[in-house]
């Protein structure tokens, strides 16, 4: 399904777009899986807010519906006190995750409370021992909250940003504190967390 000429390829294009900031370098190779061009890929962004931004678009869970079709799978989703539906849907560029949106309930107008890419229900989750085994575009927020209990969510620096705080090993085997970015639910990097590169800049100091 499409609404003048926008489907799932130029909302893919859409995700890829907030995606180039970290990993240029995927993203290329992305759109070019696409056939489409970086020209391309800004234009679909720009078509993308300026329908968002219509008052004749549809609202919540409607707009990725036009663009997307049909949901692959919707389920009743508890979040705390909430009875929410989360609607997914397949994306040729992940095949092993689904870009699902949870949807808030019915009786306040079923508000978008979340849209990302997740893992599919069946597909293997990715083995995470150490940070080495965080590859960029290689697991979700999920994954990683799943395989390093005690994560915490934080807010990212833009819409479609979230990062993850936690605790894990590094390649020689000593456990730190990193930050993970995602975008669009997906993750883009892992860096020493600010706190501890906060740390060892004062020990320095104090140290000259």
């Amino acid at each position: 399904m499409a609404i003048d000429g926008f489907g799932v390829t130029e909302f893919q294009l859409v995700l890829l777009r907030r995606m180039a900031d970290f990993r240029p370098e995927l993203v290329e190779e992305a759109v070019r899986r696409l056939g489409a061009t970086r020209a391309g890929m800004r234009e679909a962004n720009r078509r993308w807010q300026a329908m968002v931004r219509s008052s004749r678009f549809p609202r919540g869970g409607g707009r990725y519906a036009v663009v997307l079709g049909a949901a692959e799978r919707s389920a009743a989703r508890r979040v705390g006190d909430l009875e929410c539906v989360a609607r997914q849907w397949a994306l040729p560029l992940w095949p092993q995750l689904r870009f699902e949106v949870l949807l808030g309930p019915a009786e306040i107008g079923a508000p978008v409370l979340n849209a990302w890419l997740v893992r599919a229900e069946g597909v293997p989750v990715p083995v995470l021992r150490t940070v080495a085994d965080l590859v960029p575009w290689g697991c979700v927020v999920g994954d990683v909250g799943a395989a390093f209990p005690g994560a915490v969510p934080r807010e990212g620096s833009a819409p479609t940003r979230f990062r993850l705080d936690f605790a894990a090993p590094d390649v020689d085997g000593r456990v730190r504190s990193w930050a993970a970015d995602f975008t669009w639910g997906l993750l883009q990097e892992v860096r020493v967390a600010e706190e501890q590169s906060s740390d060892f800049r004062s020990m320095q100091g104090d140290i000259q």
